[in-house]
């Protein structure tokens, strides 16, 4: 079994509370160890002359690790013999969690939005910094997860399809649920193509996408979907029954100089439950 570590980010606010249950299910599952990363600043305005003395900063360090260490007891006191341990670091947290990825995580799990955000923001900008920037796989923990819900995976025939149907059949295997793989499109108009031709085509580019991976998972049901419609639209549509959606990091139609695309944009801002962008692994 995978013993790559899981790296979750915690502030103590609620959101982070639900990546950390979210993270502790899956190293649960999964038999990984997990690490409960805290950051902490001793922030002063730009150019401020005060500079807090050595025992303000011990203090406010004392607090930190008093606060990762009650989540560390929380996941202890499941009784399920999790190995987590805490880590508190004072630094920037987006850097900090980015740099724990690359140390042999499997995975990176964040809130969509921590203690710092702006209450009227959808997603938080350590969150969405370290969706878009990581090396591995992230899961941003929102809305709820359906009990019995399938693993939803986009299937687009980019580069990072492949990268998002190996996490969702992992995930689906662990969590003993199937995979429903959708792809969507907007059909040109009629005079272009007929509809018939179209929905051909773009069901033997799905089946093409998804060869294979059935032999690989025999035990995993798999569903195949086509849908007419943007791809962000359909998906966060469907989040609702779903126990997770995955998605690659950048599909078709995306700019190549940008690090995520806009469905994986979209989902963290609205999906109903967790998403999980499928970065690639240097752990795989």
């Amino acid at each position: 079994m995978d013993k790559t570590k899981i790296v979750v980010g915690y502030d103590g606010s609620e959101e982070s509370q639900r990546a950390v249950d979210w993270a502790a299910d899956e190293a649960q599952r999964t038999g990984a160890p997990l690490q409960i990363v805290h950051t902490y600043q001793i922030g002063w305005p730009a150019g401020s002359y005060y500079r807090a003395t050595a025992e303000e900063a011990e203090a406010v360090r004392g607090r930190a690790e008093q606060l990762a260490a009650a989540a560390v007891a929380n996941v202890r006191a499941r009784g399920t013999g999790i190995d987590a341990v805490a880590t508190v670091v004072h630094a920037a947290p987006a850097t900090t969690l980015l740099d724990f990825g690359d140390d042999q995580a499997r995975l990176l799990v964040v809130g969509n939005r921590g203690a710092g955000g702006i209450t009227n923001l959808l997603m938080g900008s350590v969150s969405q910094q370290v969706a878009t920037h990581a090396r591995v796989p992230v899961v941003v923990v929102r809305g709820h997860s359906a009990a019995g819900g399938p693993v939803v995976v986009g299937v687009d025939g980019s580069p990072a399809t492949d990268a998002a149907l190996g996490l969702a059949f992992d995930a689906a295997a662990a969590l003993g649920t199937h995979v429903v793989a959708i792809r969507a499109y907007v059909p040109p108009s009629p005079t272009v193509l007929p509809l018939s031709a179209v929905q051909a085509i773009q069901r033997e580019m799905l089946e093409v996408s998804l060869s294979g991976w059935q032999d690989k998972y025999p035990s995993v049901t798999l569903e195949a979907h086509l849908a007419v419609g943007r791809t962000a639209k359909v998906l966060i549509g469907v989040s609702h029954t779903a126990q997770l959606v995955v998605v690659g990091s950048r599909g078709h139609g995306g700019f190549t100089g940008l690090l995520l695309g806009s469905v994986g944009q979209q989902l963290m801002h609205h999906a109903e439950c967790p998403v999980l962008i499928a970065h690639p692994s240097k752990a795989a």
